[in-house]
């Protein structure tokens, strides 16, 4: 029981910080802009960063919108997928661990919005991309974190010598030898 609390301790810290992170912005931007009002604090930053207050129904940047219970399902399913197979992952494989943690953290943030208000609030407009929130960048952080702690894992296994192919197998190798063969069948 203690192991499976330490297991779980990595990944609710993770994911409690970003959904404490993403709730406050979130409501800050709520509580602040009116939909479609843009802030920026200063106006040479305008055309790179600013803060919009958009009502996003669909999928992370704004994507298929409309389909909110879908992915408010979707996000239930994610979170459970994730707590589930938490523990199953080695410790030293803290990459992974830390991806998981920011994808719950993301796909928590997003579901809380979805229950209580029915859409999901995204302010952050960088450039020409997509409107986003800390919650979602968290979902697209995290994916890209795991698909690094994979590369690691993967390439870290590829250089570690494999014992069962550099070792003969003791019943074989006597048979291999031309000694024993020409024995064998003479007899």
């Amino acid at each position: 029981m203690k192991k499976l609390l330490s297991d779980y301790f990595m990944l609710f810290a993770i994911a409690s910080v970003l959904v404490i992170l993403d709730q406050l912005t979130k409501s800050w931007v709520r509580l602040n802009l009116a939909f479609g009002e843009v802030y920026h604090p200063e106006w040479w930053l305008s055309q790179f960063v600013r803060l919009v207050h958009v009502k996003n129904t669909g999928a992370a940047f704004g994507m298929l919108q409309s389909f909110g219970g879908v992915f408010m399902i979707l996000s239930f399913v994610i979170s459970c997928v994730i707590i589930y197979y938490f523990p199953q992952i080695p410790r030293q494989d803290w990459v992974i661990r830390v991806a998981m943690g920011m994808m719950l953290g993301g796909a928590v943030g997003n579901l809380i919005d979805r229950l209580q208000i029915g859409h999901v609030t995204d302010f952050f407009s960088v450039g020409g991309f997509p409107v986003f929130n800390i919650a979602d960048a968290s979902i697209s952080v995290g994916v890209v974190v795991l698909f690094i702690g994979l590369w690691i894992q993967e390439n870290h296994q590829k250089s570690q010598p494999q014992s069962d192919a550099q070792q003969p197998d003791s019943s074989s190798s006597n048979l291999d030898a031309p000694g024993v063969q020409e024995e064998s069948q003479g007899e």
